[in-house]
């Protein structure tokens, strides 16, 4: 039996792709630091007083979660240059969007969070509700998307230009 994984790959520059690549190594090789952190708080006595040693867990548990989430974002990343073509949207791509009964435009790029952390442009996923319902538009053309409280939304893509970082 074949099984697909619904899961997205992500678009990442080779950039944004190093740098968590190295975030992660230097949390894989901060796990003996926060294991000793533990064991000496735990050394300290009565465990349910011990406010260090909680705090050590927690922060265990956190770095733990993000190691998870870097190794399975590296995992199916495409790592690659941004689009070239202009004109249809897609992640790496800039987008300039007005929205049904505005007049005013909204420009932002259609990327994972990790890519566009460093930018100064507002970044939305590809697999958000706005971002599914772009993705693959012309300019010009006019998609309708659902919004958190049921009722639908209709946003025109602009133009989409390439992410020039």
């Amino acid at each position: 039996m074949v099984t697909v994984s619904d899961t997205e790959v992500t678009w990442l520059t080779q950039e944004a792709y190093d740098r968590l690549k190295a975030e992660l190594d230097e949390m894989i090789e901060n796990r003996p630091v926060i294991a000793a952190e533990i064991n000496a708080r735990r050394e300290e006595g009565d465990l349910r007083e011990n406010g260090g040693y909680h705090a050590a867990r927690e922060e265990q548990g956190k770095q733990e979660a993000r190691i998870r989430q870097l190794q399975e974002l590296l995992r199916v990343a495409k790592v690659g240059e941004a689009p070239t073509v202009a004109g249809v949207a897609a992640p790496g791509m800039v987008l300039t969007v007005r929205y049904e009964g505005d007049d005013e435009t909204e420009e932002f790029l259609l990327a994972t969070r990790e890519e566009g952390a460093h930018g100064s442009l507002e970044v939305y996923s590809p697999s958000s509700p706005l971002g599914k319902a772009l993705n693959g538009a012309k300019d010009g053309e006019t998609r309708e998307y659902e919004l958190p409280s049921g009722s639908t939304m209709k946003v025109t893509l602009i133009k989409a230009v390439p992410y020039a970082g």
